[in-house]
């Protein structure tokens, strides 16, 4: 089986998505299967075993780490000497769109996947005038693949509002070995509490951009005595944020990765999301492999993977005053952190990435077996 990935995102950018990418071409290369990603061209021309086929591009203006191009017709030539078999899409817009269609022109089946809602993030920006255009295209793009697949029950409802038809779901999985409550270092507890270790470490991870409300956890740090906060990552909303909390217990990391990253998360005492958008969240089940008890948002899959007072606390967007009183309630001890810890890594134990990956290249072989049925009918 050969398999051509398109993303719109890819290396040297870190964030979720290109997270699961890495990890779907690593496990279907551990299984045998040839790949090839088509991505915006960063000058890199492998990732471990896969081809990237990369796209010209440009900064997007208003992110500038985002890249931004359409394929042309040198890409379309790579992917036919490519040969795939079938070709999946994480989230197509402007490299993906155009690459169905190549898709569709070598006769090869096509599973386009929800990473992202565009039409919210737009509203969250105040652009809500464009909502209805955006979900006309999503619909007739994700109507136009063989297959389209969900991140979480809560996404897989509104693709379904929209008028996406049949639609999987393909959850998020955890590594319980690189995120794990043995990374726990004192050296990082001291850099992310700046140097006070017996301090209750509230820990956030992920884009630094205005959806993620990460600004709102200044009223934890305000309301529950003896909190303190560290930011990993970067984004546009850096500097805003940085002023926001001047003065407070926070801390901005920046970008960490590696083992770096896996100290992070488990040398935190509890993990705080207060995001507006999300289509999954995977850093919360990551911080819940690292033995975290979390209080998120009830967006993505949120709802999907934490237990209300065992593995944390949720509350609905916005509801700033719900996210203090969740800190409060696993604040309290710290037995009781320990202990919504200890269940929040045993459910994060179940979620097994393999177990997700293998259901998708299932799903790749019925559609390529239904596609040579149809051609020899």
């Amino acid at each position: 089986m050969r398999v051509a990935l398109f993303t719109e995102t890819f290396l040297p950018k870190i964030d979720g998505i290109v997270t699961i990418c890495c990890l779907l071409l690593d496990h279907l290369t551990k299984r045998g299967i040839e790949t090839a990603i088509v991505a915006p061209g960063r000058g890199i021309e492998r990732y471990n075993e896969t081809r990237v086929i990369g796209v010209p591009n440009i900064a997007f203006p208003l992110y500038p780490e985002i890249r931004v191009g359409p394929p042309t017709p040198n890409t379309y030539n790579q992917l036919k000497a490519f040969q795939p078999d079938i070709a999946h899409f994480i989230h197509p817009i402007l490299i993906g769109i155009p690459g169905m269609l190549m898709s569709k022109r070598l006769g090869i089946p096509t599973v386009a996947s929800f990473h992202l809602d565009v039409a919210r993030i737009a509203h969250h920006y105040n652009l809500g005038f464009v909502e209805p255009g955006i979900d006309f295209m999503t619909r007739l793009v994700f109507n136009s693949a063989d297959a389209a697949l969900a991140p979480s029950r809560l996404i897989q409802q509104d693709m379904t509002r929209i008028g996406i038809e049949n639609v999987g779901l393909w959850k998020r999985g955890v590594d319980a070995k690189k995120f794990n409550p043995r990374y726990r270092n004192a050296e990082m507890r001291d850099r992310l509490t700046q140097g006070h270790l017996e301090d209750t470490l509230l820990l956030y991870v992920g884009r630094v951009s205005a959806e993620k409300q990460v600004d709102q956890i200044k009223a934890v740090l305000e309301q529950v005595p003896g909190t303190r906060l560290a930011i990993v990552g970067n984004g546009p909303a850096r500097e805003q944020f940085e002023r926001h909390f001047e003065g407070t217990n926070a801390y901005f990391a920046g970008y960490l990765q590696g083992e770096a990253l896996s100290e992070a998360y488990a040398s935190a005492d509890i993990f705080v999301f207060p995001s507006a958008l999300e289509t999954f969240g995977l850093v919360v089940v990551e911080a819940m492999a690292a033995g975290l008890p979390v209080v998120a948002s009830r967006v993505g899959g949120v709802r999907d993977v934490v237990q209300e007072g065992v593995t944390g606390y949720t509350f609905d967007v916005n509801d700033a005053q719900a996210m203090v009183e969740g800190v409060r309630q696993i604040a309290v001890s710290r037995a009781r952190i320990e202990q919504m810890g200890k269940a929040a890594r045993a459910f994060a134990e179940t979620q097994s990435w393999d177990t997700m990956m293998d259901e998708v290249i299932n799903l790749y072989a019925d559609l390529i077996a239904e596609k040579q049925q149809a051609i020899s009918a």
